[in-house]
């Protein structure tokens, strides 16, 4: 084996981390800054519409569903009808919504329903949840689809 080759086997040093870091602070300044956005809002929204204790949790529902349904359109107009700036996805898909929508609140949601005495509505929630919101994120996309995509050619 000749030096040359010698010298192209030997591991090379690994690359520097800090311009990772500086190509990514960006969009982790944007998801925390949506993030806390979102969540504001999401929590103004369980203040203003309490659930009592073993109620069903409207709140929570609308806040998902709604979410799903702005997720439909807000992907249909970067995907298909305009060319977003890198940030804006992970600003309000990631950041925004990702606040605003609460898997964590559904989660205990359905537990505090089934604590509270009402076995049966927890399931029912988890279920109505999960089909109402992908009902919403289905109908407003192709609805976006629909009405964005054909008036934007």
């Amino acid at each position: 084996m000749t030096a040359p080759e010698a010298e192209s086997l030997r591991a090379r040093p690994a690359p520097r981390r800090r311009s990772q870091w500086r190509g990514q602070a960006p969009v982790v300044a944007v998801v925390a800054l949506g993030g806390a956005l979102g969540a504001c809002g999401r929590y103004a929204l369980t203040l203003a519409w309490p659930t009592p204790p073993g109620t069903f949790p409207w709140a929570t529902f609308w806040t998902n569903v709604a979410g799903c349904a702005v997720i439909g359109v807000f992907m249909v107009l970067i995907t298909e009808v305009w060319t977003a700036h890198r940030l804006v996805r992970p600003f309000f898909g990631t950041g925004v919504l990702g606040g605003f929508t609460t898997f964590s609140t559904y989660a205990v949601d359905i537990r505090r329903l089934v604590d509270a005495g009402r076995p049966a509505l927890g399931p029912a929630y988890l279920a109505a949840t999960l089909c109402a919101a992908l009902g919403a994120v289905w109908l407003a996309s192709a609805a976006a689809r629909l009405v964005l995509v054909r008036s934007h050619r």
